[in-house]
């Protein structure tokens, strides 16, 4: 089970509010939301309410500042996020094989890749220089914006994504490494 406590304000200071579910507006239950900690399982916080806008990934651990973990996510240069608005709790205890079939263009055109790990860039792995579209048949699934998993990311979970443009908000075109959500996140 996870456990997430959201604090109003920096270094874990003024009220706060414990999460152990999806959350789709943190805002009714704090003013704002400046860090948190991880007690356990893994996170998804969002800096819009319902499940939208730039995504971060949290794991077990703390989180002093939201304005500061872009940086520390490997987000330079990209939207940072002030404030989380939402949050999805991600299951960690997968027991089936991690399955995906990555498409180099929206509404699953161009090259298709099937891939059951990780892949620091698809680039290198298939010479595919854009991922826009996804069906995830199993496991759940951190998509990024660079090689290396760094930049902007989305979350993934079983379903069809036949745009990313489409999906959640972010602005994200184009994916270039994917991994896998594991229980040792």
């Amino acid at each position: 089970m996870g456990r997430v406590i959201f604090y109003e304000e920096r270094n874990f200071q003024g009220r706060s509010y414990d999460c152990s579910s999806d959350c789709s507006d943190i805002h009714t239950h704090l003013n704002r939301c400046n860090s948190c900690r991880v007690e356990n399982g893994c996170f998804v916080a969002y800096d819009h309410p319902g499940f939208m806008g730039n995504q971060v990934f949290l794991k077990r651990g703390e989180y002093s500042d939201f304005q500061r973990i872009g940086s520390m996510m490997g987000m330079m240069g990209m939207a940072m996020m002030d404030t989380v608005r939402s949050c999805r709790m991600i299951p960690t205890q997968h027991r089936g094989q991690f399955r995906m079939k990555v498409y180099e263009r929206e509404n699953y055109g161009g090259q298709m890749h099937e891939l059951t790990d990780d892949c620091e860039s698809l680039q290198d792995r298939y010479l595919m220089s854009d991922c826009q579209s996804c069906n995830v048949t199993d496991g759940h699934w951190l998509l990024f914006e660079q090689p290396g998993y760094r930049g902007r990311m989305m979350y993934a979970r079983p379903g069809e994504y036949r745009s990313f443009r489409e999906m959640g908000g972010t602005n994200v075109l184009r994916m270039s490494s994917i991994r896998r959500i594991t229980d040792n996140c």
